[in-house]
């Protein structure tokens, strides 16, 4: 039979949206569809399940373009002139076409930039101080070049980390201006947004805040003599990447819409500014850190289809301390390999028209709009950020995230699921501190919070000289008492226990008995709720018979918590557990228990 030409699937009769939600809700057996199926994220925007062609989809205009010649850089910081040149020269060998100098004193830029093609070779840097001296000799030396890549003064940066604003900058930014006026492709009007997403902003307040600052700044340039027209040709806009995928190329294509829009605004139609993504620092772990690796490659995925110009991803244990030769080289490599091996910037905007990411786009930049000109009718960035308005929206939600990363509700391998209980953490390298200055921003791990109580565990370590060990107690149902000895394993795994591999007894009573006995520090009941009906009481009351000093917990939800409490039971872990509040409470029983046991 000839079926050359037989359509795929031909047999099937297409299925319509309404006949799919009819089949999905029946399945739900009176479950909330909302609820179940519908995705809330913290910008406050509800996602469908899926999309077909019967969804009106708004599909938005100017987003950008995927950059057939991504800029690939790599942050040298400069100490002198020559070690700035020879680690660029490294930079250049091992495959980035793009150097980021952070120079906070004064450097020879014809040593600096030695050996390096202008033409061929983006050129970037962050200046603490001299921004004018250095520029006039950056642009005295690359003359008769296509000199390429952005100058970022921190001008926002340091005044959302600092509260303190320096009026003066603005007449350095305007003199940057006209120095570089001859050099189109060097953008010395940067406004970053990163310092939003790393102290817990969502997409929509980072992408509001920057154009906010966009507009306070270009209101000032032109109290300067700096007409619109030039600040928007001279802008570089630094974005952070976030852990969330499709919303965070969602999140740039946004940006790039909303920005064409406040241009407009100003008369301006046609003006070329550059977009460059960093990896967040939001999102690292010092605990399991290669798993940063992972995190920073899907976050240079998400930028690079949001139509970035360049990409600045920071090694792997760049957050915690100084990075490695390897950290920085296997950092360069992940866009290379994106770009190169995996095409990402060999084809044109990839995700136009996808239903879902167009829907992302569209409702992000309708929602930061929205919180552009509430900030704006409040008096706009500056008046918005002293009133500290600001901080408080970012503030509440960072707390909402902490809240859901507490209750494991978003995950982050290595930090508060999948722990590797193998490796041996340095205490030095936890953070211990998670206050913050509410009158500005603090850029920070998500994790500081679970990793100060990590810090809690290595401290009784060094005491005792011996970390304390957990047994998995399991006995009745096999698939019930496998499943929640996984589960105590992960769950408790995150507070740097010495975690033992379940062990199988034939009763409770022999379970109680024999775990009682133990060396262990803390038991962990796993069985399944039948059992629990049954026998966790004459556990409970076996166990405590026998030792009064080791900490019992039960994983799973038993009926007779109460009863079970009065008999000698600690505490339950299960899905609805906080780790944060669990674990803490979990240390400071086993504190208790080993100053009992010293007495």
């Amino acid at each position: 039979m000839n079926t050359t030409n037989k359509l795929l699937f031909s047999e099937f009769s297409p299925v319509s949206k309404s006949e799919w939600m009819e089949k999905v809700t029946a399945d739900l057996k009176g479950a909330d569809f909302n609820k179940k199926l519908v995705w809330k994220n913290l910008n406050d925007l509800n996602f469908q399940p899926c999309y077909t062609r019967q969804d009106s989809i708004t599909q938005l205009k100017n987003t950008g373009v995927n950059s057939q010649s991504l800029v690939n850089y790599r942050t040298i910081d400069v100490v002198t002139a020559l070690q700035g040149n020879s680690s660029a020269l490294i930079a250049i060998e091992e495959g980035l076409n793009g150097l980021l100098f952070h120079i906070n004193a004064p450097v020879d830029v014809s040593l600096l930039l030695k050996g390096i093609d202008l033409n061929a070779y983006s050129v970037s840097f962050k200046l603490d101080n001299d921004a004018v001296a250095f520029t006039k000799d950056l642009v005295a030396y690359a003359k008769d070049t296509n000199l390429k890549g952005f100058i970022d003064t921190g001008l926002i940066s340091e005044y959302v980390t600092t509260a303190v604003y320096k009026a003066s900058a603005i007449d350095d930014l305007a003199e940057l201006i006209n120095l570089t006026s001859f050099f189109p492709n060097l953008k010395v009007l940067t406004v970053s947004g990163t310092e939003f997403l790393d102290s817990g902003a969502n997409q929509v307040q980072e992408i509001a805040y920057t154009l906010n600052a966009l507009v306070f700044l270009v209101e000032q340039l032109k109290e300067k003599g700096i007409s619109a027209q030039s600040a928007f040709d001279h802008l570089n806009i630094n974005l952070a990447i976030g852990l969330e995928y499709f919303v965070e190329i969602g999140k740039f294509r946004a940006f790039n819409n909303l920005l064409t829009e406040v241009a407009a605004k100003y008369g301006v139609d046609d003006f070329c500014h550059t977009l460059t993504a960093k990896t967040s620092l939001w999102s690292k772990s010092v605990t399991d850190a290669e798993t940063n690796l992972l995190r920073c490659t899907t976050e240079a995925m998400s930028a690079i289809l949001g139509n970035v110009n360049g990409v600045v991803i920071d090694p792997y244990d760049a957050s915690y301390k100084a990075p490695t030769d390897f950290s920085k080289r296997i950092a360069g490599n992940i866009t290379t390999i994106l770009k190169e091996e995996s095409y990402f910037g060999k084809v044109s905007n990839p995700v136009d028209g996808a239903y879902y990411i167009e829907e992302v786009s569209s409702k992000i930049a309708e929602k930061a709009l929205e919180l552009f000109k509430a900030i704006e009718a409040q008096g706009g960035f500056y008046t918005a950020f002293e009133a500290e308005k600001i901080q408080q929206q970012i503030a509440e939600i960072r707390l909402r995230k902490l809240k859901l990363i507490s209750q494991r509700r978003t995950a982050m391998v290595g930090i508060n699921k999948y722990p590797n209980l193998m490796e041996t953490v340095d205490k030095t390298l936890l953070s211990t501190k998670t206050s913050s200055d509410p009158k500005v921003l603090t850029p920070r791990r998500a994790s500081l919070e679970i990793e100060a109580m990590r810090s809690v565990t290595e401290d009784i370590v060094a005491k005792t000289n011996a970390r304390p060990v957990v047994k998995l107690a399991s006995y009745g149902n096999l698939t019930m008492r496998k499943a929640r000895a996984a589960f105590a394993y992960d769950f408790i795994g995150v507070s740097g226990f010495d975690v033992h591999q379940e062990e199988s007894f034939e009763n409770a009573t022999i379970a109680a008995t024999q775990s009682a006995q133990s060396d262990a520090d803390v038991v962990v009941i796993c069985s399944s709720d039948q059992d629990y009906d049954a026998t966790a009481l004459e556990f409970v009351t076996t166990f405590r018979q026998l030792n009064k000093s080791k900490v019992l917990l039960l994983a799973g939800a038993p009926k007779a918590l109460e009863q079970l409490t009065a008999a000698g039971l600690d505490g339950i872990i299960n899905m609805k557990t906080d780790v944060l509040e669990t674990l803490t409470t979990l240390q400071k029983n086993i504190q208790k228990s080993l100053i009992s046991l010293e007495i």
